[in-house]
């Protein structure tokens, strides 16, 4: 049970102590070590650093994919280590919205049909959903795209798709995986320009990457090297 004295008074995003460790063998690999972290509301955070430094593992407890070994992590004030797998589930479709590098889009579906995807997870009826998709295809500049399959569109196309998806559920965090990471540098950047509108119109974002001119377009940044975390300098933005 985590020890609610722990909880921090802004009660938004909090990481405190959090440390995680994998046994390997007779011996233990610490992959983040005591990595404190809190985020506003509304708020556009980059995490920097290199391979190997501890990101994956970070975004995964983020994103309640993980739990760590030690330590406590708060979302809107409530300990993620006091919820169950039913709760989980529902932080991870309804609070979270997940972008990955690779899109993970469905490939025998539709713009549409992809950005639906979580909206029927959270069991919203068929027409408000289709409703919804369309909407947020249309937010990220897709509305001609919409009955469009993933080989139809280009890399910068299908990452909108993946965007548009995370915004379906309306969720409190955007978690983004090395966004730019599948694309060339001119499309890299149209999509980090998205980023940006989306931030300036109250979306939080924690945004994983390896690259400081992508980590830029955070309104702040934090490095992480081998599984510890400080506050970027004061170039870094």
């Amino acid at each position: 049970m985590t020890d609610m004295s722990m909880q921090p008074a802004a009660g938004f995003f909090s990481m405190r102590g959090i440390t995680k460790v994998y046994p390997m063998g007779n011996e233990e690999h610490t992959v983040l070590r005591d990595v404190d972290l809190d985020i506003a509301q509304g708020e556009f955070i980059s995490v920097l650093g290199p391979s190997g430094s501890g990101k994956s593992t970070m975004m995964n407890i983020i994103g309640c994919l993980d739990t760590p070994t030690y330590g406590d992590y708060f979302l809107r004030g409530k300990p993620i280590a006091d919820q169950d797998e039913n709760e989980l589930a529902k932080i991870r479709n309804r609070e979270i919205g997940f972008i990955f590098q690779s899109f993970q889009l469905l490939q025998r579906q539709n713009a549409l049909r992809n950005v639906e995807l979580p909206l029927i997870y959270a069991g919203m009826p068929h027409k408000k959903r289709l409703e919804r998709a369309e909407e947020m295809l249309v937010r990220v500049g897709l509305q001609d795209k919409l009955w469009h399959f993933p080989n139809q569109l280009s890399g910068g196309q299908q990452q909108r798709v993946a965007i548009a998806r995370a915004l379906a559920t309306h969720p409190t965090i955007l978690l983004a995986d090395e966004p730019t990471g599948a694309l060339d540098q001119k499309t890299g950047h149209q999509v980090m320009e998205l980023f940006s509108a989306l931030n300036q119109e109250g979306h939080t974002i924690i945004m994983i990457t390896h690259d400081i001119n992508i980590a830029r377009f955070g309104s702040r940044i934090v490095r992480l090297l081998d599984g510890v975390l400080s506050e970027g300098g004061p170039d870094d933005v």
